[in-house]
């Protein structure tokens, strides 16, 4: 049986079904933009009422860009499906696509494997760093950080002082991927991040700033920024041959 939508239904539907994800906590940011390019897609072919076949909508929305790699259609195929399951549970005969319209979900991906030379190499040359805006204490703690932990860089570096438990020796990591997570670390990584935490403290000092919220500042006292140690540490990384002085292969900050 062929299911009928318009672009309004879908609207509320997509609203509908964030709300009950949200419900659960789990923030769905990325899932809302997937959802609000599908409805957008359907309003520009069949308009704000025009009443399309539900599969032919979502066929079209798949194919809509040529050449694309599997595993970014796989994600938002996942999202739109889970859409549809949501309206099954309204509509038992609402059709919901099956997984071989988007079959391919592994990612072709090869990382960059670190050994461990090679991080002893990142952290003597993060120790010595002289930059303008990144201090060595601080670029040496988040190398550390992400690897003794495997934080995604973003989850390090909005890392916030209340979040940095040195005595019992934790890091608790807020709504990432749509949930909250406490990470154990070792006790040589919490003498580490004491020493940071000395120097940190100094900056705030000479700044004459109120205690900053954020854990990892820069030599001027603001909040590191997921791009400003991103363009450190990749820095780091072509210095010492671990990658290219141009491109976008070899190592990347997100390898550990």
């Amino acid at each position: 049986m062929t299911t009928i939508v318009t672009t309004a239904e879908l609207g509320r539907d997509a609203q509908e079904f964030l709300r009950f994800k949200r419900a659960m906590g789990i923030v769905y940011r990325r899932a809302e933009f997937d959802l609000d390019g599908f409805v957008d897609f359907v309003a520009r072919h069949w308009g704000d009422h025009g009443e399309v076949a539900f599969e032919d909508a979502i066929s079209r929305w798949c194919a809509r860009i040529p050449g694309r790699k599997a595993v970014t259609l796989g994600n938002e195929f996942g999202v739109i499906r889970q859409l549809c399951l949501y309206r099954r549970r309204r509509d038992p005969s609402s059709y919901v696509p099956e997984h071989a319209l988007a079959p391919v979900k592994e990612s072709v991906f090869l990382p960059y494997i670190f050994s461990h030379d090679e991080v002893r190499r990142l952290l003597a040359a993060a120790t010595s760093h002289r930059g303008r805006f990144i201090g060595a204490p601080m670029l040496r703690a988040l190398i550390l950080v992400l690897y003794c932990t495997g934080l995604r860089l973003g989850e390090a570096v909005r890392l916030r002082m209340a979040d940095v438990d040195l005595n019992r020796g934790s890091l608790l990591i807020r709504h990432s991927k749509g949930r909250s997570r406490i990470v154990p670390i070792r006790a040589d990584l919490v003498a580490e991040l004491c020493r940071y935490t000395a120097e940190r403290q100094r900056l705030v000092y000479v700044h004459r700033q109120a205690n900053p919220e954020m854990f990892f500042l820069r030599l001027d006292g603001s909040a590191l920024t997921v791009h400003s140690a991103s363009d450190a540490i990749r820095r780091l990384l072509r210095e010492l041959g671990m990658k290219p002085p141009s491109g976008r292969v070899g190592a990347r900050p997100y390898e550990f």
